[in-house]
């Protein structure tokens, strides 16, 4: 029988996370009951909801459940508790840095404000970071669906704290409202201040969504980016500037973007050259954690375990990680490919 390495210990950078989404469904339960708080039978039942959302209608389902779930979450022990276990998820994953993605508006009405808010999830961070020796920052996310001046805000309010573990500013939800050049300024602010700039783009909506991210946003990382690969020149471009796409490709396919884990263009992107890293998204609403988005290149569309240690080294690379974190990271990665591997399971 032919050995094959476990994905698990692989090291790797994980890039696209979201907060609340990164919450273990049994600490979602104990949360619920203890603030008494009615969940709908798609997040108690312990399997990840039937979710579509290219249509209307079921990305509000999709945004509703997550937004119950957010409402769990209603002091600094429950903040920290949510990141000590997604740290120590991502570690069993074999995650040695770990990016995570949080709006602190949604969190500020139950947490004293925005400023306390974002210091109550860096404190939670650095916290879970010493628990468990995971290296985890913090990308500071927009919400299109809200004023872009509310964007500005959050932008200045992340440069703040950009020497505090903030290393990012993002821009999410429903890519397909309004227009990546409204928050132009906000990216402007963000880059100026030394952070990343990581806009979703390419998921919901077709390749311009990534051009856009590109063009208005000046994107370093695009979140998702798979409709990407409708686009020949898009790719070359993604390519040549190396520009890493954070790849999703469970949630991709529980969005409804692609029927199947053989229909994410992951070969496309990776034959093409452009970086990826592979992330969980929302692991709580989508059913499945960092490794096993490894697991789905491996057997939905044939990565040799070559091509897997390709793709942590890519996240590594994608990351905002210090350089003794990533010789490390990388290290391990050639230590992962020179081993003899483990039986598959």
């Amino acid at each position: 029988m032919e050995r094959v390495r476990d994905v698990r210990a692989l090291p790797k950078a994980h890039l696209h996370l979201h907060f609340t989404g990164s919450m273990r469904p049994a600490t979602l339960l104990d949360l619920a009951d203890k603030y008494g708080v009615h969940l709908p039978e798609a997040l108690k039942g312990g399997e990840p909801p039937k979710l579509r959302a290219t249509d209307e209608r079921g990305w509000f389902r999709f945004q509703r459940l997550y937004d119950i779930a957010r409402s769990c979450l209603r002091s600094p022990e429950d903040i920290q508790r949510l990141v000590r276990e997604t740290a120590e998820e991502d570690v069993r994953d074999g995650s040695g840095w770990l990016e995570i993605q949080v709006d602190p508006t949604s969190y500020a009405p139950r947490l004293g404000g925005l400023i306390p808010a974002l210091e109550i999830i860096l404190d939670a961070v650095h916290a879970a970071s010493r628990e468990t020796g995971l290296g985890i920052r913090v990308l500071v996310a927009a919400n299109r669906m809200k004023h872009p001046l509310d964007a500005r805000t959050l932008a200045r309010l992340a440069v703040r704290y950009a020497d505090q573990g903030v290393i990012g500013f993002g821009l999410s939800n429903d890519e397909r409202r309004g227009f990546a050049r409204d928050f132009d300024r906000a990216f402007a602010i963000a880059r100026d201040g030394g952070l990343l700039a990581a806009p979703h783009g390419g998921e919901l909506s077709g390749p311009a969504s990534v051009r856009d991210c590109l063009d208005d946003l000046h994107a370093a990382r695009v979140g998702h980016g798979v409709r990407a690969a409708e686009d020949p020149a898009l790719l070359r471009r993604l390519a040549d500037r190396g520009v890493t796409c954070e790849v999703c490709p469970a949630s991709n396919v529980a969005l409804g973007v692609y029927e199947k884990p053989e229909d994410v263009p992951l070969r496309t992107l990776y034959d093409a050259g452009v970086p990826m890293a592979l992330g969980a998204d929302d692991p709580l609403l989508f059913g499945s954690r960092l490794a096993a988005q490894y697991e789905i290149a491996r057997t939905a569309h044939g990565f040799s375990d070559a091509e897997l240690a390709e793709l942590a080294r890519q996240s590594v690379q994608g990351s905002r990680a210090p350089e003794d974190v990533r010789r490390k990271l990388l290290a391990g990665v050639d230590a992962w490919l020179g081993g003899t591997g483990s039986d598959a399971s």
